[in-house]
């Protein structure tokens, strides 16, 4: 059983059972003032606007039984994890690793570093820490995946240009099928979100398909959905996977 969403550069066949909708980085360091975004001379209010449509489209996404899977950016406390390329970036003193107004930043366990409250995890739902941009990049996201028989990520979160881009690019090189919701996704900067979208859907799809919250919520709400994924990536708490040692 399949649904047909419409999207760019053409029609999204949503296989049943095959797809997870994907969300990125929505961290409250990322997306609240005085978190690390801003403190990188980010207006973090443009994230912000995709809050409200994510909600709807998570909701949509849980009441049809299409898994939902997070991801989180960030590090080890002794930060063995980042690589001092990455760390020496930023306005000193307001790096990863050092303390913010949610705590450390990009630290795993800091209060900075989890979820915003608004589409926080279910308890059975996948939580994936990784170290990079990449949802990929040293975690077990993959092989999660093909246990569980996706193929197709219906990717949201933050930011378009940096770790949306970055997962769709990995998943793509892996044989995925991503199609990237347009209101779902945000950047700081309104000529990256652009750009970003047209670089996915850009020559026949050379990357992906995009469409928007409304019509894919509207789509997958026409069917009742298989639960076999849902439970084959489920368990009685959020799972979290860090990234590999």
């Amino acid at each position: 059983m399949s649904i047909t969403v419409a999207a760019e550069p053409s029609p999204f066949r949503l296989v049943d059972g095959k797809a997870a909708l994907l969300v990125v980085d929505m961290q409250r360091d990322f997306l609240l003032p005085g978190g690390f975004g801003e403190s990188l001379g980010n207006d973090v209010t443009r994230l912000g606007d995709i809050v409200a449509p994510l909600v709807g489209l998570v909701a949509a996404a849980r009441a049809a039984g299409i898994p939902v899977i997070h991801t989180r950016e960030g590090h080890r406390p002794d930060l063995s994890d980042c690589p001092p390329a990455k760390l020496n970036r930023g306005v000193p003193e307001k790096r990863i690793g050092d303390v913010g107004r949610y705590g450390r930043i990009l630290i795993r366990g800091e209060y900075g570093h989890d979820i915003i409250d608004e589409v926080a995890p279910l308890p059975g739902e996948l939580v994936i820490d990784k170290p990079g941009k990449g949802a990929f990049y040293r975690t077990n996201l993959e092989g999660t995946l093909l246990a569980a028989g996706i193929t197709q990520l219906l990717v949201t979160g933050v930011t378009t240009e940096v770790c949306v881009h970055t997962t769709v690019r990995e998943a793509n090189d892996r044989g995925f099928e991503c199609l990237v919701v347009s209101d779902c996704v945000g950047s700081y900067f309104p000529e990256f979100q652009r750009v970003g979208l047209e670089m996915i859907k850009a020559q026949g799809g050379i990357l992906g398909w995009v469409s928007d919250s409304v019509t894919l919520a509207a789509a997958i709400k026409t069917k009742t959905l298989s639960t076999a994924t849902t439970s084959a990536l489920s368990c009685a708490r959020p799972r979290r996977f860090q990234g590999a040692e």
